[in-house]
C-alpha cells in the first residue's frame, strides 16, 4: 500500500486520485490530506509508475515545474518548490467514504459501515 501526501495540492486531490488510480489500476482510499493506493491483486504497486502518473497530471494542468514528487519508503510526497500551494475555488463539500477492503464508495458513512460488515462474515 502506498501513501500519497497531497497537503500542497489539496484543492486538486480529488482529480489527482482519479487520474493516478486509473493509471496504475489501484484502489484509492481518501484521507484528509492524503490518499492511499492498494493493489487490485497481491502484487506490489510500482512506485515509479505512480510518480510518473503524478508528474503527468501536474504537467497537464501547467504545474509540473512548481512541484517536486519525492518518494521515501511507501510514502510519496508532492511538495511545492516555491512554497506556494495550488488554490482553486472550493467545490461544494462532498463527503465520500471508501471501503478499505474493496474500494466501494458511498456518500453515507452508515452505508459504508453496513457494507464493511460483509467483509467480516
Amino acid at each position: 500500500m502506498l501513501t500519497i501526501d497531497c497537503r500542497d495540492v489539496a484543492s486538486i486531490k480529488s482529480e489527482l486520485v482519479v487520474y493516478v488510480s486509473d493509471q496504475v489500476a489501484a484502489i484509492p482510499t481518501l484521507k484528509i490530506h492524503e490518499f492511499m493506493l492498494s493493489s487490485l491483486n497481491d502484487e506490489k504497486i510500482d512506485k515509479n509508475v505512480v510518480i510518473t502518473a503524478i508528474k503527468e497530471f501536474l504537467e497537464s494542468i501547467g504545474e509540473g515545474r512548481n512541484f517536486a514528487v519525492i518518494s521515501s519508503n511507501d510514502v510519496i510526497l508532492i511538495k511545492s518548490i516555491s512554497g506556494k500551494t495550488i488554490e482553486r475555488d472550493p467545490s461544494p463539500p462532498s463527503e465520500l467514504f471508501s471501503c478499505i477492503h474493496c474500494g466501494f464508495v458511498t456518500n453515507y458513512e452508515i452505508e459504508l459501515q453496513n457494507h464493511m460488515k460483509i467483509h467480516y462474515l
